[in-house]
């Protein structure tokens, strides 16, 4: 790889992020319906969804994107139980930079910037079969919370997700 860099997601790059997970994102693990990808992105543009992206000379390589959210709060400590958390939402990265820790570099960086944003749990999900996203996710120091049944997001293999998280005192 030449100069590779990394940036926050602007407004401008939406439309080459949704090109990107519809092109590269499919596979028999992913939950990836066009119309909820689309509005996932388009966020960016109001800031409810934020996104890392890397590039190398203008080409777009992968991202991670991420949100603060109350969604997993039954799932809080009950000291925490109300505040905000982070959400990893999608990670992607161009078939030809797989296998080179480029997604595991952009899912540190997205959660070096969720604990900029103070949040003390980040979550994550994945198929429960997802054998590299489940060490990506173990690399980046998530632990597996529960698996339960989701055949609407996985209708493949065990039709089960598994929730993960990573706590600010675990690290």
């Amino acid at each position: 790889m030449n100069e590779m860099t990394s940036r926050q997601a602007t407004a401008g790059d939406i439309e080459g992020l949704c090109r990107l997970l519809l092109e590269h994102g499919p596979n028999p693990w992913n939950h990836l319906p066009e119309a909820e990808v689309r509005s996932h992105l388009e966020a960016i543009a109001g800031g409810a969804t934020l996104a890392v992206l890397a590039e190398e000379q203008g080409r777009l390589l992968g991202f991670v994107s991420y949100r603060l959210t109350r969604d997993f709060a039954r799932h809080q400590p009950a000291a925490r139980a109300e505040q905000l958390h982070g959400y990893i939402c999608e990670a992607v990265v161009h078939r030809d930079c797989v296998g080179r820790g480029l997604g595991a570099r952009l899912l540190g960086e997205a959660v070096a910037e969720l604990w900029r944003l103070e949040v003390s749990d980040i979550y994550i999900d994945r198929h429960e079969e997802n054998a590299a996203s489940a060490g990506m996710m173990r690399k980046a120091g998530f632990a597996e919370l529960l698996t339960y049944a989701d055949p609407a997001r996985r209708p493949n293999g065990s039709g089960r997700s598994t929730l993960c998280c990573l706590r600010r005192e675990d690290l």
